[in-house]
């Protein structure tokens, strides 16, 4: 059999952090969870050792981050996209399912999770697995409450 072709994933990764759309939206119900002051350190570390192309320790720093908050969806879903870059297609789903499960479930945070486990179901060759994922994207959008 033919190898399998080489799958671009800082460009996968790219996808999946554009496809929750820009960051300041009105229009839209986005939930931002509070930060633990002791985890930024942990996830500063995993970006700068993302731009320099070591993600095996940007993989490393974010486990410090869940070691200490392993509830907050934003550092499991960096998690996912660290193990997306390593061509962790299966840990990548699942740290993407379990920062949805504890995650608001809706709003940009919620499309990049739904956008990691389609980029993983796609790479699995799982056609249904990729239509339920884009049914659950398209289901994170929601309108924002009216302000009076």
């Amino acid at each position: 059999p033919e190898p399998e072709p080489a799958v671009d994933t800082v460009a996968l990764v790219a996808a999946v952090r554009a496809s929750a759309g820009p960051a300041e939206v009105k229009d839209e119900l986005a939930i931002q969870p509070l930060r633990d002051p002791m985890v930024e350190d942990f996830r500063q570390q995993a970006q700068r050792f993302e731009d320099e192309h070591k993600y095996a320790d940007a993989a490393g720093a974010l486990d410090q981050a869940i070691a200490i908050v392993g509830d907050d969806p934003a550092v499991l879903q960096e998690r996912a996209e660290a193990a997306l870059l390593a061509a962790d297609f299966v840990g990548a789903e699942a740290f993407a399912r379990k920062a949805h499960a504890v995650g608001a479930q809706v709003g940009p945070l919620c499309r990049r999770h739904w956008a990691t486990i389609k980029a993983a179901r796609e790479h699995a060759k799982d056609d249904a697995g990729v239509a339920e994922a884009q049914k659950q994207f398209d289901a994170c959008r929601v309108a924002a409450p009216p302000r009076y």
